[in-house]
């Protein structure tokens, strides 16, 4: 599975445009459902809004955006390419409108769309996300430090380590590098460190 750019959790902002009060959420969402009951959580926090835009781009190339009442192409559309412009996928963003009077025209309809998502993607937590694998390594105490720096130069990266009667390190590598992982712990081990593999998952790495 190639990486993937997306939001860690949920992050907002709000901007102020000539009155009106633009407020940006965005979510990681894995399906529509879950894009959809978002939009609908936050549609019903605002209810009062008169506006509720949202656009969502998931993995596959489904995308999916609303201007909720705004002329044609100036809010949905400023809200879907400034999460395509930054790279994200398995998101979902909704900006709220509070009118305040003044109208904008359809250029300061896009710009002010625009602006409040990307703030709301400034203050998110974007990772990348890879299919990896996390590997049980067991290895005596004297061999703890050798068996990590071999782990981190095969690209592993050490989750936790429980000293009981030996070490039990959990690794995690990128899925399809297991096996240099395996082999770098058995030369800098000379073949005593101990190893279970569990099933890839998606993860930030």
């Amino acid at each position: 599975m190639a990486a993937y750019r997306t939001v860690a959790g949920e992050a907002a902002a709000e901007i102020v445009e000539k009155r009106s009060r633009f407020i940006a959420r965005i979510a990681p969402v894995a399906t529509e459902e879950e894009a959809l009951a978002f939009i609908e959580a936050v549609r019903a926090e605002h209810r009062m809004a008169r506006h509720n835009v949202y656009a969502y781009v998931l993995r596959g190339g489904r995308v999916r955006y609303t201007d909720d009442g705004e002329p044609a192409k100036t809010a949905g559309m400023p809200t879907l390419e400034a999460v395509q412009h930054a790279g994200l996928e398995d998101v979902a963003v909704v900006v709220t409108r509070y009118f305040g009077g003044v109208l904008l025209g359809t250029g300061g309809l896009v710009r002010a769309y625009g602006d409040a998502t990307r703030a709301a993607i400034a203050a998110a937590d974007v990772v990348s996300v890879s299919r990896v694998v996390d590997v049980l390594a067991e290895v005596p105490y004297r061999l703890y430090e050798p068996a990590v720096r071999a782990a981190e130069a095969a690209g592993a990266r050490v989750q936790d380590a429980d000293f009981g009667a030996a070490v039990a390190l959990t690794l995690r590598v990128l899925d399809g590098c297991q096996d240099d992982l395996a082999r770098a712990l058995t030369e800098a081990t000379a073949g005593a460190a101990e190893l279970l593999p569990g099933d890839p998952f998606d993860a930030p790495f």
